[in-house]
């Protein structure tokens, strides 16, 4: 591995978050907020320093990242974005402890929209700016952003889009990853826009309208209040916050085809229809499952059941019902959404449709074999035949998804919480979701857990965001032979 050019592409990477500070460096100066503006002026000036010495010492030294070198300088970005995110909170003194305020943190780069705040609309406006912002950034990827901006600084990025996002390919769209890079973002740009502008119809503040369109598109899910998307009590905002979520939870490479007219490959995505019919599905049981308990009436069991299954299917994680308190059944359809996720190449976490769907089909392809041992029956996905390395890929990392989960809810147990406490936690943090059940629940927050458990939460919000495999690699002796 080259040093040098891992140091360069790090300080970057650094440098280019550094930058979004501004915004909320300007906000808190229009609000009078000295010791916030501080906050975010001293540590990004340090981070652009140390990048802009980093650059003149290495200038003209570059080099081939290697695949290794590809995740080393993915898993090193986001803790350290992690950790440079982390530093308006405590230097502010909004959140004492580091502990917390790097969990807060790294909840919003891999936007899980997990949190340890109390009084959320107690924290100064230029914070919980910051808080959106770091979801907006990890929603479409830090690296998937560097890497459209790296080349204007002389560096070649594209091993690093394939350790952050290791399935599917992103190299669809062009055949230049950079290329792919800006498009991607220049879509995520315009959708966020967009629902920016039809909440500010609904009557939202600039404020809220933008924090909201972040966490949205992001599936981050935090929200600058302290009940979610339900302080604003409206059917209007509710409906337009739904459809862009499951937009959000959409593969990104069909929003391009459907900007650029290619429908057919919406007709023809075996994930899209699969995404669609389980959100619509898993919509009309909670409907079912609400109106026989009469919790709702008219069409209110609708908008609150529709907003709920997208917002867990997806990874967001806002509320606008407490959940909790609905009948078991419709608790148990949430839950089993927590092990879904959004599509493969969306901002959503979980285990991804499209690998649900790859282990479906080699479930049946094994009752094929029951009845036809010598057939061979390969497996397609989008009508074209899957290798079988890749098929055996998908089963091991839904294989090691499911042992993480277990793993982690018999820890988690340690805290002297229930089993479902637990449970949920685990799949909230790992699959980037937020909010889960019973202590962890949609009325509730992390700031209970001890500060080891914050850590180790803070690992699988990490590990779950980068795919599992791109983090653990790094603990494998055979990473660091020569």
């Amino acid at each position: 591995m080259r040093i040098i050019v891992i140091a360069r592409m790090f300080s970057a990477v650094l440098g280019i978050v550094a930058l979004f500070f501004l915004p909320g460096l300007v906000l808190s100066a229009i609000d009078g907020e000295t010791v916030v503006t501080g906050a975010f002026a001293g540590p990004m000036i340090a981070v652009l320093a140390a990048a802009g010495v980093t650059f003149f010492l290495t200038r003209g030294r570059g080099g081939e990242l290697g695949v290794r070198g590809g995740f080393l300088v993915v898993s090193l970005s986001w803790a350290g974005c992690a950790l440079l995110g982390a530093l308006p909170f405590y230097f502010s003194g909004a959140v004492p402890s580091f502990t917390d305020a790097f969990f807060e943190s790294m909840s919003g780069f891999t936007t899980t929209g997990a949190s340890i705040l109390d009084d959320i609309e107690a924290m100064p406006r230029a914070l919980l700016l910051w808080r959106s912002t770091t979801h907006w950034l990890g929603g479409m990827g830090i690296i998937v952003l560097s890497v459209a901006v790296l080349p204007l600084l002389g560096i070649q990025g594209g091993q690093l889009v394939k350790a952050e996002a290791p399935w599917p390919t992103v190299d669809k769209i062009t055949p230049k990853i950079t290329s792919t890079a800006k498009i991607l973002w220049l879509v995520y740009i315009g959708l966020t826009l967009l629902q920016i502008v039809l909440l500010l119809f609904g009557g939202l503040n600039l404020f809220d309208s933008v924090t909201h369109a972040f966490g949205t598109m992001a599936t981050g899910g935090f929200s600058p209040k302290n009940t979610s998307v339900a302080h604003f009590d409206s059917v209007y905002v509710d409906t337009v916050i739904t459809v862009f979520m499951v937009l959000a939870g959409t593969n990104f490479l069909l929003h391009y085809a459907a900007i650029t007219r290619r429908f057919d490959k919406l007709v023809a995505d075996t994930e899209f229809k699969v995404y669609l019919a389980i959100f619509f599905g898993s919509t009309a049981l909670l409907t079912l499952f609400l109106s026989l308990n009469g919790a709702y009436e008219g069409g209110a069991g609708i908008r609150f059941a529709s907003f709920q299954a997208a917002s867990i299917l997806t990874t967001t994680g806002f509320v606008t019902a407490d959940y909790d308190v609905w009948p078991q059944a419709a608790r148990v359809v949430l839950f089993c959404l927590m092990f879904v996720g959004g599509s493969a190449g969306s901002t959503g976490g979980g285990i991804k449709v499209a690998r649900i769907v790859t282990v479906f089909k080699q479930s049946l392809n094994e009752f094929r074999h029951l009845s036809h041992p010598r057939g061979v029956f390969p497996i397609s996905f989008n009508r074209a035949p899957m290798a079988r390395r890749m098929v055996i890929a998908i089963t091991s990392f839904v294989f090691l998804y499911i042992v993480i989960v277990l793993v982690s809810t018999l820890i988690l147990s340690l805290e002297d919480i229930s089993i479902m406490s637990a449970l949920s936690t685990a799949l909230a943090t790992l699959g980037n979701i937020g909010p889960g059940f019973d202590a962890v629940g949609p009325t509730a927050n992390y700031s209970f857990f001890s500060e080891p458990t914050k850590w180790f939460l803070s690992f699988l919000m990490m590990a779950g965001r980068l795919e599992i495999y791109t983090v653990l690699v790094l603990f494998s002796p055979g990473f660091w032979r020569s």
